[in-house]
C-alpha cells in the first residue's frame, strides 16, 4: 500500500474557546492545503481513499486537499486518527482497506506521524521532523509492518503549480 501522510496547515493559536479539536485552519493553513492538492494531482498521486482525524484543522485540510486534487468521495473521519494516534492502531486499521486501496490519504496531527513513519522505517525516535502541511509518502508492507520512505516534503519545499 502507498501512503500519503499529510499533517493539517496552520491552524489557529492554541487556547480557543470551544477547545483544541475546534481550532480551524487560518488563510495560510487553506492556501497551504490547495498547494499540497495541487502537487499530488499534478504528481499523480491522489488516492484512491483519504482518511482524515475529526479534529476541525485536519478536516478541512482534508477536504480542501481531496476537493483541489480531484479525489472521488469526501474524506472520511477516523477516530483513531485523533492526536496520540499509535503506529499499532493505524497499522491494523489500515488492513482493512489492502484488498481495496493502492493509495490511501492520512490526514492527521504531530506527533503521531513522525513516530509512525520512524515505527515504518525503524529509525530512532526523533529522527523525523513532520512540519504543519507536510506531505509524506511510504510504501507499506501491512503483513510486516514495515515501510520504505520516498518522501518528506515540507510546504516550503512544494513547488508552485498553477
Amino acid at each position: 500500500m502507498e501512503l500519503l501522510l499529510i499533517r493539517h496547515g496552520k491552524a489557529e493559536a492554541h487556547g480557543h474557546p470551544s477547545g483544541d479539536g475546534a481550532r480551524d485552519l487560518v488563510e495560510k493553513g487553506e492556501g497551504q492545503s490547495r498547494k499540497v492538492g495541487r502537487f499530488l494531482k499534478r504528481e499523480g498521486l491522489v488516492p484512491d481513499l483519504a482518511l482524515t482525524s475529526p479534529l476541525v484543522r485536519a478536516k478541512r485540510t482534508a477536504e480542501i486537499v481531496c476537493e483541489t486534487a480531484g479525489v472521488e468521495g469526501k474524506p472520511v473521519v477516523e477516530n483513531w486518527l485523533s492526536c496520540g494516534m499509535r503506529p499499532e492502531v493505524a497499522l491494523k486499521e489500515l488492513a482493512a482497506y489492502k484488498d481495496t486501496c493502492r493509495t490511501v490519504a492520512l490526514f492527521g496531527h504531530e506527533p503521531d506521524f513522525s513516530g509512525l513513519v520512524e515505527h515504518l522505517i525503524g529509525a530512532d525516535y526523533g529522527s523525523v521532523r513532520v512540519k504543519k502541511a507536510s506531505v509524506i509518502l511510504l510504501s507499506v508492507d501491512l503483513r510486516s509492518g514495515q515501510g520504505l520512505l520516498h518522501f518528506n516534503i515540507w510546504p516550503t519545499q512544494l513547488p508552485e503549480v498553477g
